[in-house]
C-alpha cells in the first residue's frame, strides 16, 4: 500500500492521493480485466461506442461479462462525447432526421440522454 501525506487539501498532495488510489485500482485488476481495459482503450482511440456497444465487443472478444464492464468502467470514456461521434459519422456518410438518427444511438446501446445529446451536438 502506498501512502501519501496531505497537508493541505488545496494543495497537490490531493492529485497525488487520486493517483495513488487509481493506480492502486488497475493494480488490484485481474490480467483479464487489464486487457480488457487496453482493448477497450484501443477501439476508442479510433472509433466510438456506447458503454453497452463496447461491453458486447468486448464480450464478442472473449471476455467475460465482469472483465469487459472493468474496462469500460475505467477507460475514462465520456459516454455523451462518445454519442456526438458516432452521430457525427453517421451524418458523414449519410443522411439522418434528427429523430432517425436518435433511434440509431439508442439502438446502438446510447441512453436517450447520450443520443439526443449526441445528435444535438452533431446537428451544429
Amino acid at each position: 500500500m502506498q501512502w501519501v501525506r496531505q497537508t493541505n487539501l488545496d494543495d497537490d498532495n490531493t492529485d497525488k492521493q487520486s493517483t495513488t488510489d487509481t493506480d492502486k485500482k488497475k493494480d488490484d485488476a485481474t490480467m483479464g480485466e487489464k486487457m480488457a481495459l487496453d482493448s477497450a482503450e484501443n477501439y476508442l482511440s479510433f472509433m466510438g461506442f456506447s458503454r453497452k456497444g463496447l461491453i458486447d465487443q468486448l464480450e464478442f472478444e472473449g471476455y467475460t461479462t465482469k472483465e469487459a464492464t472493468y474496462a469500460v468502467d475505467n477507460c475514462g470514456a465520456d459516454w455523451k462525447e462518445q454519442a456526438v461521434r458516432v452521430a457525427k459519422n453517421y451524418l458523414d456518410t449519410m443522411p439522418f432526421s434528427k429523430k432517425e438518427l436518435i433511434d440509431q444511438l439508442e439502438f446502438e446501446g446510447f441512453t436517450s440522454e447520450e443520443a439526443e445529446y449526441g445528435v444535438e451536438q452533431a446537428y451544429r
